[in-house]
């Protein structure tokens, strides 16, 4: 039976005590936004594996070729077609091809000039698009929309065929090679920062620096630019496995570099041609070539769920 509120005695009360100085104190520490985004970072799991691979896999393509006494052009016709496996004298720890080199030396060199091509091409990927999507988003207008309709033409060309076309023109080596990857990769980050300088456009903090007498330059580089550094970020990590990808997709067909030049696509189509006899010589390069592309896309997953502030908890 309920207890009568009558009965109720003020013994069993307790008077709670009232610090007023409690409600001013900061129940948990205050992180600033970098730091929080490295929290986050950090929780992901994926993402710090995939940094940690690329990491080791960078190391390898500047130290791997010094482990041993081989080079990566050297050929030694009494060492040919070497399997890992095979106890012989020296440290060919995976093997040799079929002109006697060393296959550990020109899988890591050719990781290095994978990356290499990479990163050129991304590097211009970011130059371009950063600045094409800035002043296409800022100035909006006609100028906006020239500078869409350039991009809506590159966009209905294949960039395969650009890129071919191109390396069929020029003469394949490092630099061409990452150009021709970049003519037409950095539409797609020009895209993205164009969105955000639209959107960034009617904020308040925009449109009080412009009524303080803000000029353009100032506008760009201390006000909106900075703020759009997360979703480039993002799109930078994507970019550099999909210029892997093609780089090593031109080495496999035959427009990458010449031998006795490597990369992992080169090293890759020359041991595609005795995939079934010695299959360790495609099976080293095309794993270095899959894991430096799953650890980027971990990474990029990674940064996008630690910089977007929606995903905060």
């Amino acid at each position: 039976m309920a207890m009568n509120m009558k009965e109720l005695s003020p013994d069993l009360f307790e008077p709670a005590e009232i610090d007023t100085e409690a409600g001013e104190t900061v129940a948990k520490k205050r992180l600033s936004y970098w730091a929080d985004v490295r929290r986050r970072f950090l929780r992901n799991r994926g993402a710090v594996i995939g940094l940690i691979l690329i990491v080791v896999i960078g190391l390898m393509a500047v130290f791997g070729p010094g482990m041993n006494e081989f080079n990566f052009r050297q050929q030694d016709f009494t060492a040919q077609n070497i399997s890992p496996f095979d106890k012989i004298e020296g440290t060919h720890w995976f093997g040799t091809d079929n002109l006697g080199r060393d296959l550990w030396t020109r899988t890591w060199y050719g990781a290095g000039i994978s990356l290499l091509i990479a990163l050129i091409a991304a590097a211009i990927d970011l130059t371009i698009g950063v600045i094409y999507g800035a002043i296409s988003g800022y100035f909006g207008g006609k100028v906006d929309d020239w500078m869409q309709r350039i991009i809506e033409v590159l966009v209905g060309i294949p960039n395969l065929i650009v890129i071919i076309l191109l390396l069929i023109w020029l003469e394949p080596g490092i630099f061409p090679i990452a150009l021709a990857i970049a003519l037409t990769g950095w539409v797609n980050m020009a895209r993205i920062v164009r969105a955000q300088m639209l959107q960034m456009k009617s904020q308040e903090y925009v449109l009080a620096a412009r009524t303080l007498g803000a000029n353009t330059r100032r506008m760009l580089t201390k006000h909106m630019l900075p703020n759009v550094m997360g979703p480039v970020i993002i799109t930078l990590m994507f970019t550099i496995p999909n210029a892997i990808f093609f780089e090593a997709f031109l080495g496999f067909i035959g427009l990458g570099l010449r031998p006795p030049e490597a990369s992992l696509g080169v090293l890759i189509n020359e041991g595609y041609g005795v995939l079934q006899i010695f299959p360790y010589q495609t099976f080293f390069p095309a794993t270095v070539l899959s894991l430096l592309m799953l650890s980027f896309n971990l990474l990029g997953d990674g940064l996008r769920d630690a910089l977007d502030p929606k995903m905060r908890k």
